[in-house]
């Protein structure tokens, strides 16, 4: 429509880019959002850092490791860091030793968001789904055929049209019924009214999880026993990476209009042009 060429296009969203990343501010936001994002096949990552008060990307960096996240932290001298009063993410060990590296007090600071924690449990619910499912197949039975879905999403998501399939399926007293009942409740612990109250709510749930007689169950309550303090964090600051998830599939449309991309140089211009906030305009002499 404009008579433009693809390098051409590309040329003038670099430009902006690079204008709008001149005149940022350099400030570090007081609530961090941190995630990762697939950039290839072959488990190739990009670092996603967010401004959780804009509702943009703050920056872009290289993998899913250490180093990674200490990129956009060393930039910053320690008291300008002293400044973030919260830092949301998942539980990976690399995010979290960068964030406790750099940031002062980031042990009351950091909490590992619910969405994260939960789909964990999903994780798990899913192996106990496939176990279960391989079993009765080798019976000639497949009441879990096509019911992958079912058992990840939320109760209240349950498509009207499949409701009395899954009920049908709850009164089966299938293994992946119960890890389905684990997980569901789950959900209810960010509804408690305060830290000493989700405290309790954990370790009941906790018991439960592990006396369920479900392995994958059972590892995934360990794991979120062992990461409890900075889950319960959550009840200090009420900050989740909710608008991480949002930009993340407006990054993935990104991708899906550009059919991927094989320059990860290319894929940070095409993130900062469309999510970081940026001021991209030229100024008019």
């Amino acid at each position: 429509m404009l008579g433009l060429t693809w390098d051409e296009g590309w040329g003038v969203m670099e430009r902006a880019v690079r204008r709008g990343l001149a005149r940022k501010e350099r400030r570090v936001p007081e609530r961090i959002g941190v995630d990762e994002k697939s950039f290839a096949r072959r488990h190739k990552y990009e670092t996603l850092v967010y401004n959780l008060d804009r509702g943009c990307v703050e920056y872009v960096a290289d993998g899913r490791t250490q180093e990674s996240l200490a990129q956009y932290y060393s930039r910053f001298k320690k008291e300008e860091l002293g400044q973030v009063k919260v830092v949301t993410m998942d539980m990976w060990e690399a995010y979290i030793g960068a964030t406790k590296a750099h940031v002062p007090q980031a042990d009351g600071k950091i909490v590992f968001d619910k969405f994260h924690v939960v789909r964990f449990v999903t994780e798990a619910v899913d192996k106990v789904r496939k176990a279960e499912n391989k079993h009765l197949e080798e019976q000639g039975l497949e009441w879990l055929k096509n019911t992958k879905w079912l058992w990840l999403a939320n109760e209240e998501n349950i498509p009207p049209s499949r409701r009395m399939e899954f009920e049908s399926l709850k009164g089966k007293d299938l293994k992946v019924g119960r890890a389905w009942s684990i997980k569901e409740n789950l959900r209810r612990f960010w509804q408690c009214a305060s830290k000493d109250e989700a405290r309790a709510f954990f370790r009941r749930w906790f018991w439960w999880a592990t006396h369920s007689r479900l392995k994958p169950v059972i590892q995934a309550a360990k794991t979120l026993n062992r990461h409890l303090e900075n889950i319960l964090t959550y009840f200090d600051h009420h900050a989740t990476n909710a608008l991480g998830e949002s930009i993340n599939s407006k990054i993935e449309k990104i991708k899906k209009m550009a059919c991927g991309y094989r320059n990860r140089d290319h894929y940070k211009t095409a993130i900062y042009f469309h999510c970081g906030g940026l001021d991209l305009l030229p100024k008019l002499s």
